[in-house]
């Protein structure tokens, strides 16, 4: 079953370049979590997860900290490119103190995201960070400028052929455990389906149409949650909420379907792209599934990547984990040429390059 897996997907990856140069739309509107944080975090005063200190970006072109959770680009950079921009849309957080900023950057696409984000908002004002209910009211600024910019209707169609790019609930999972009384299982996976729905139908009636959905990868076995095993198996547990939320998720996203004609979707299923690559490293070009590149300790994995404390690897393509819970840039370039192009198994309905030229 891998293998043809594997075979399927080679096919559909050296088919990215036919689609991309077809490929096209007006603005890019990326929301959720740290997976798509492009330095949010490092606007903000008293936010404690954050990525501005090397080693971070240290295989950035400038080399340097950019507030990526990554050593390099992060898996929106490369959708964004493929997508025909050449990068991800900067932070909005970046533009608010220029309207000569706002005016040229708005109709193009912003980032929203914002590392440590959580659907139910358990850690937000502890961490500092922006909640996706506040990136939607980010985005409501947005739309307003638009408007008085351009006019309403040219604003709901130029939001209309946009993509908003949503990758959110790991934090959720990941906050989880251990499990300390509160909701049931099937209560707590419920909860965060009704606030993804809350917040596609807040989007919608903003003017959000095109929705590319990253699910939920296999947070279990990323470094951190490995720590919890004595034999740095995955944590079964966690990779089953992941795993159960992906279902709940596609459902959702059929039955808003259904209740809204124009809008359109993708959902990715980062869940099952990351157990392929963890089941069968060597098809993949990856020789360590198990250990962070940057950090410390057992698996790299007991400290944060941080310089001079943390240790970095020479061979971060080898890596599929950058450090305690994100990818290397080699994976989320991969992440994002599987979303883009890839078959009905790993993104549905359609894949993000379908759903970008989707009229």
């Amino acid at each position: 079953m891998a293998e043809r897996w594997v075979h399927s997907l080679n096919f559909f990856l050296v088919m990215v370049a036919l689609h991309r140069a077809d490929a096209s739309v007006p603005a890019m509107f990326i929301l959720g979590d740290s997976i798509a944080d492009v330095g949010t975090n490092s606007l903000l005063p008293f936010s404690i997860i954050r990525a501005d200190f090397p080693y971070n970006g240290i295989d950035f072109p400038s080399s340097q900290p950019t507030g990526r959770f990554s050593n390099g680009f992060n898996i929106v950079d490369f959708i964004a490119n493929l997508t025909s921009f050449q990068i991800s849309p900067p932070p909005f957080l970046s533009l608010v103190n220029s309207q000569s900023s706002m005016d040229e950057q708005f109709p193009k696409g912003v980032s929203f995201a914002s590392g440590g984000q959580d659907f139910l908002m358990k850690q937000e004002n502890i961490l500092g960070v922006v909640s996706l209910g506040q990136q939607i009211q980010q985005f409501a600024t947005v739309q307003s400028n638009l408007t008085a910019a351009i006019g309403s209707e040219e604003t709901e169609k130029l939001l209309s052929k946009s993509l908003f790019l949503i990758s959110s609930g790991s934090n959720d999972i990941i906050s989880r455990f251990p499990i300390i009384g509160g909701l049931t299982n099937e209560d707590f996976i419920e909860s965060l389906s009704d606030a993804y729905d809350n917040h596609i139908k807040n989007l919608f009636k903003l003017g959000a149409r095109k929705f590319a959905i990253v699910g939920v990868p296999a947070i279990g076995c990323c470094p951190m949650s490995r720590l919890s095993d004595d034999n740095d198996n995955c944590h079964k547990e966690m990779n089953e909420y992941a795993r159960d939320f992906q279902t709940t998720l596609t459902t959702l996203l059929q039955k808003l379907r259904s209740e809204y004609e124009e809008m359109k979707y993708s959902l990715g299923n980062v869940y099952e792209i990351t157990t392929n690559i963890i089941d069968n490293p060597p098809a993949f070009n990856f020789k360590d599934v198990k250990s962070a590149c940057c950090g410390t300790g057992r698996l790299n994995a007991t400290f944060p990547c941080l310089q001079p404390i943390a240790t970095v690897c020479s061979n971060r393509d080898d890596y599929l984990f950058w450090d305690l819970v994100h990818p290397t840039q080699h994976a989320a370039q991969l992440a994002a040429q599987t979303l883009y192009s890839g078959p009905p198994s790993l993104v549905f309905p359609i894949n993000f390059s379908q759903l970008v030229e989707d009229d």
